[in-house]
């Protein structure tokens, strides 16, 4: 559990919760809605507890329950009133707050919940663009300002992943364009897969063969599918790997294996930028995002 943020500052309370550390101290100072501790040198600091009840407090006070009637609730009281709320969650905001909650409470029973509700008003796709995709976005802003912690990110990682390949396997016997096959990959040392395994729902979805080989694949790996007779398009995204100052070799090092075979390469993410001035082969094809590459497949 090492690796699992339990102090939070201001700052941090202020990016998780959307609320601005003045108004927090207003509530904090009013309504006595918190109470922080103080280190050897008087800076305030919160406990994953205070981060918690501010979540829920957040979430009441964004479905009209006022700060002064939230103030007098038990915190038995604050946890069933959040709790009804989040499970009844429908629109977007409201269920990108829950998600949020239940991933720094590693509450799983919620998030589950949530996804449910949003069932019933949603197609997973609707969920996935109008839902994850903000969120995952929020989860990588709490990475940069050093707010979120591994095992939280794993947590909710994990229930998302579970989702898509949930609904993917639902589709295994949609199959019905077998004159392509897309072969789904990502870098050596390269991890983040959310995107790549949506990527492959939609593909499936859509009747396309598709063979998903995961992370950290080295290129030299690839070589069955160069010497099959079936038209090849390989997909990989790249988040982290590889770095900066690798990518225009990573990308040479395909097109030399490629070479005069028939396969094309598709290559999507943050790092498709930094080669986009690049002259690359005409087999490969680069997008900026998913989203974009599902537009013209």
């Amino acid at each position: 559990m090492n690796n699992i943020k339990l102090d939070f500052t201001i700052k941090d309370l202020e990016n998780i919760s959307g609320i601005k550390a003045h108004t927090i101290r207003i509530w904090e100072k009013r309504y006595n809605l918190l109470e922080p501790k103080r280190t050897e040198t008087n800076i305030r600091f919160y406990s994953n507890e205070n981060l918690q009840k501010l979540l829920n407090i957040v979430l009441l006070n964004n479905n009209d329950f006022k700060i002064s009637k939230i103030a007098k609730m038990s915190d038995e009281e604050l946890i069933l009133q959040t709790r009804a709320l989040a499970f009844a969650a429908s629109l977007n905001d409201e269920a990108i707050n829950s998600l949020k909650l239940s991933m720094f409470q590693f509450d799983k029973i919620m998030f589950n919940n949530v996804y449910h509700k949003l069932l019933e008003e949603k197609t997973f796709q609707e969920i996935f663009k109008d839902v994850f995709v903000p969120f995952l976005n929020d989860v990588g802003l709490l990475w940069q300002t050093d707010t979120l912690k591994p095992a939280h990110e794993h947590f909710i990682s994990n229930l998302i992943v579970q989702k898509i390949l949930i609904n993917t396997e639902k589709l295994q016997f949609n199959i019905r364009n077998t004159t392509k096959t897309y072969v789904l990959f990502l870098p050596e040392n390269e991890i983040h897969e959310i995107g790549l395994l949506y990527l492959n729902y939609e593909l499936v979805l859509r009747g396309f063969h598709t063979v998903y080989l995961g992370q950290s694949l080295p290129l030299n790996n690839l070589d069955y599918f160069l010497e099959s007779n079936n038209e090849i398009c390989f997909i990989t995204s790249l988040t982290i790997k590889p770095y900066d100052d690798k990518v225009e070799e990573y990308f040479r090092e395909i097109e030399a294996m490629l070479g005069k075979s028939d396969k094309t390469f598709i290559a999507t993410g943050r790092k498709v930028s930094l080669i986009k001035d690049v002259k690359l082969s005409s087999k490969i094809q680069l997008y900026d995002s998913i989203i974009d590459l599902l537009k013209v497949i």
